[in-house]
């Protein structure tokens, strides 16, 4: 299955490469996975508007982390389309501010911010918190290391690994996603992990309600669409309040029977 993923994750013009050209599968794959866990460096982009963002100040919550190149007229425009409803139900249900999303173009030389602009524009991408970046060589080779990309360079284009990193809070590569289309609980599902800390102990009320929350957050095949369903813990807290009363109902005729017989037995 993951080899299959693999596979359907590498862009248009690999099928007219030579084999020779083409890296290996497992190896790509090895190299991708190799980096989870790793903390992503303090590298410095430019936004479309030509501002400087780094990763550091994007620390502080999730974070979506997808390559892209401009010139690209097949999967990675898919990919961008792909994801824009699964971001648009995240922000839904999380909340804008909850995570953050990053699309960086990786042709240096020609992904500059005005074209990412024009390239966020032509894909209808106009949600909150996510970010087109551009840089320049140097820091597109230091991203790409940091997070297991591979790219290689095809006739009128480029091959490249179809791949959304998904990175925790701090910093760290928490889960890599393949492929230029997504069923929606492939990004949901570690979102909820990091967003309701799935891991994280709870100390407090909130970090009780975010557990609720991440069980709560159920997906609907039907629609496509994740949607909050709090009828377990309803069916829970009806059950409870069921189970008390019966409780307090027998502690209470003990009671009465004790208080009953109590006197009679001094005699």
């Amino acid at each position: 299955m993951r080899a299959a993923a693999l596979a359907a994750g590498f862009l248009f013009l690999a099928s007219t490469a030579p084999a020779a050209a083409l890296p290996d599968e497992q190896e790509t794959l090895a190299r991708s996975r190799a980096v989870l866990g790793d903390t992503l460096p303090d590298l410095a982009f430019r936004d479309t508007e030509g501002r400087i963002v780094r990763l550091g100040e994007l620390r502080g919550r999730p974070l979506l982390v997808s390559l892209v190149y401009t010139a690209c007229a097949d999967i990675c425009p898919t990919q961008i389309q792909t994801l824009y409803p699964i971001i648009e139900n995240a922000q839904e249900m999380f909340g804008a501010d909850a995570f953050r999303v990053v699309t960086i173009g990786f042709d240096a030389a020609r992904d500059t911010p005005a074209r990412m602009r024009s390239f966020a524009r032509s894909q209808g991408v106009d949600l909150p918190g996510w970010l087109f970046l551009s840089a320049d060589q140097e820091t597109i080779d230091a991203l790409t290391e940091a997070v297991g990309f591979t790219i290689y360079p095809l006739a009128g284009g480029f091959g490249h690994l179809a791949q959304v990193t998904v990175v925790d809070a701090e910093g760290r590569i928490y889960r890599q996603i393949y492929g230029a289309t997504f069923e929606p609980p492939q990004i949901m599902e570690p979102l909820k992990d990091l967003v309701y800390g799935r891991y994280r102990p709870m100390s407090g009320l909130e970090d009780v309600l975010d557990r609720i929350r991440l069980f709560c957050t159920i997906y609907d095949p039907d629609s496509g669409r994740y949607y909050l369903n709090y009828a377990l813990f309803i069916r829970i807290a009806i059950g409870s309040g069921a189970l008390l009363l019966v409780l307090f109902v027998i502690v209470r005729e003990w009671r009465r029977s004790a208080a009953r017989t109590g006197p009679s037995s001094l005699h």
